[in-house]
C-alpha cells in the first residue's frame, strides 16, 4: 500500500507541476499580445496572492470594488498565473500579474498606493506588508462566527473594514490588545447592495430553499460541514416534495480534504439532476456559479452551516436555519446570533420540512431576524453599506495625504525577502476559510 500511495503521490504531483506550467505559458502568451493590463495610476490595490480555489473571496467584492473604482483607480495585484488567467476574463478592474517580490516591489515603485485591501490571510500577504507607506487593510470575504473572524492575523493590518457591532464586540471579547475603537471600522455587507442576477427557475407556487454548506474544514475546531451529517438527508426530503424547490450551493471546496463528504456532496448533486429528470417541473438547481446574489435574495428559507453564507442571508432579513456542526470539536460561538438562531441537527435532518414551515410562519422568528441584522450589520437600507464603506475609503485615502506631507522626501526601500520563491498554482497554502 506505501508503494501504491506513494506513485500516486507522484503522478500527482507531475500532473500538477505539468498543469502549472501550461498556465504559465498561456498567462506568457496573454501578456507578450495584450500587454500586463497596468493602468497608468494605482490608489487602491487589492492583494491576491491566492489560487483558483479561492477566488470566490474576491469575487464578492467584484461589485463592490467596480463602483469604487468610478472615484478611484483599483486594480487587482495576484500572485497565481492561474488565479490571474480567470480574474482577467471577470474582474471588472484592472488585473496585474506579479510573479515574484522583485515584481511586486517594481509595482510599489511605480505608483502611489494609497490603500491596499486584503481578502484572506494567505502567508503571502507578509510579502505586501513590507511596504509601509500605505494602510493594508483587511476587508475578508464574509461576516461570520468562525473563530476565522477572532484570529490574532488582525493585528498585522493598519486597519479592518468589519460589518457592524457585532463583529466590534467579537474582536474586543478576543484579542488581547487590539484597539477595536480605532483599527475596526464598521461599514455594513457593501455586497448585499450588488444582490441580483437571473432566477434560473420559474416563479410558481413552490417554495425555495436554499442550501448552502460550508467545506469540511481543515482542522477539528473549524469541522462546520455538513454535507456528510445533514445534506443527504435533508436533500432527499426536499426534493421528495412537490412544494419545495432545492436551491444547492456547496462551498467550492467542498470534498478536498475528507473523501466522505466528496461523496455526499455528489450524491446530493446525481440525487437533484435524478429528480429535475423525474419532475421536470420540478427546477431543482445544483449551483456552482461565480455569481452570488440571487441566490440569497429570492429563496423563501436557507439552510446554512457557520459561515459567512448565514451573515450574508441575514443581511437580506429572510428566514434561516443553521446546521448544528455534527463534530463536537467544532469551535460554536453562540454569544452572537448563533446563540439565537434556530440549530438543524443531524438527527433532525430527515424532518427538515417541518423545520422549514416553523420558520416561515412564526412570527417572534421574523422579530429576531431583524434584530440580528441590525446588530451585524447597522442599517441594512439599500445603499447604506455602499456609502459607509466609500465613506471610510475616503477617510483612509485623507490620512495617508496628510502623513504624505508629513513624509514626502521618503521613499521605498529594497530589502531581501527571505519569503521571495517561485512558487505558482500548487505551491501556495489554501486559506479557505
Amino acid at each position: 500500500m506505501g508503494i501504491v500511495s506513494d506513485l500516486k503521490a507522484a503522478r500527482k504531483v507531475l500532473r500538477n507541476a505539468l498543469r502549472s506550467r501550461e498556465t504559465r505559458r498561456e498567462l506568457a502568451h496573454r501578456i507578450q499580445t495584450e500587454g500586463t493590463g497596468e493602468p497608468a495610476e494605482v490608489h487602491i490595490a487589492v492583494y491576491f496572492a491566492d489560487t483558483r480555489v479561492n477566488l470566490y473571496q474576491i469575487r464578492q467584492w467584484y461589485a463592490p470594488l467596480a463602483e469604487l473604482a468610478r472615484t478611484h483607480p483599483v486594480t487587482i495585484i495576484t500572485r497565481s498565473p492561474g488565479a490571474t488567467l480567470t480574474l482577467k476574463n471577470e474582474a471588472p478592474v484592472p488585473v496585474v500579474y506579479c510573479r515574484r517580490v522583485t515584481d511586486l516591489e517594481a509595482f510599489v515603485g511605480r505608483h502611489d498606493v494609497r490603500i491596499v485591501f486584503y481578502v484572506n490571510q494567505n502567508m503571502k500577504n507578509f510579502q505586501m506588508f513590507r511596504y509601509g507607506r500605505m494602510w493594508h487593510v483587511f476587508i475578508n470575504h464574509g461576516e461570520s462566527d468562525k473563530m476565522y473572524m477572532t484570529t490574532n492575523q488582525f493585528k498585522a493590518y493598519d486597519y479592518a473594514l468589519v460589518a457592524g457591532q457585532a463583529a466590534v464586540d467579537r474582536l474586543s471579547a478576543k484579542l488581547w490588545g487590539y484597539d477595536v475603537a480605532t483599527k475596526a471600522i464598521p461599514i455594513g455587507r457593501p455586497q448585499a447592495d450588488h444582490f441580483a442576477g437571473e432566477v434560473p427557475y420559474p416563479d410558481d407556487e413552490r417554495t425555495v430553499v436554499l442550501y448552502a454548506p460550508t467545506w469540511e474544514g481543515d482542522r477539528p475546531a473549524a469541522a462546520y460541514g455538513s454535507i456528510a451529517s445533514h445534506g443527504v438527508a435533508l436533500a432527499d426530503a426536499v426534493l421528495a416534495s412537490p412544494a419545495h424547490r432545492l436551491v444547492y450551493r456547496p462551498h467550492p471546496r467542498s470534498g478536498v480534504i475528507d473523501r466522505a463528504y466528496r461523496a455526499a456532496n455528489q450524491r446530493i448533486i446525481a440525487a437533484i439532476a435524478a429528480a429535475n429528470e423525474a419532475d421536470p417541473t420540478a427546477h431543482h438547481v445544483y449551483d456552482d456559479g461565480p455569481q452570488l446574489g440571487w441566490q440569497l435574495a429570492d429563496a423563501d428559507v436557507a439552510i446554512t452551516d457557520i459561515s459567512a453564507m448565514v451573515y450574508d442571508r441575514l443581511a437580506v432579513g429572510k428566514p434561516i436555519i443553521v446546521a448544528r456542526p455534527a463534530s463536537p470539536d467544532a469551535e460554536v460561538d453562540e454569544q452572537g446570533f448563533l446563540g439565537a438562531t434556530t440549530w438543524l441537527y443531524a438527527d433532525d435532518a430527515p424532518n427538515v420540512l417541518a423545520a422549514l414551515e416553523r420558520e416561515l410562519n412564526d412570527p417572534e422568528a421574523r422579530e429576531k431576524l431583524a434584530y440580528w441584522s441590525t446588530h451585524h450589520f447597522g442599517d441594512t437600507a439599500p445603499g447604506a453599506a455602499t456609502a459607509r464603506f466609500h465613506g471610510a475609503v475616503e477617510q483612509l485615502i485623507a490620512e495617508w495625504d496628510r502623513h504624505a506631507v508629513v513624509h514626502a522626501t521618503d521613499r521605498h526601500t529594497s530589502e531581501s525577502d527571505p519569503f521571495d520563491d517561485d512558487e505558482d498554482e500548487e505551491g501556495l497554502p489554501a486559506s479557505g476559510d
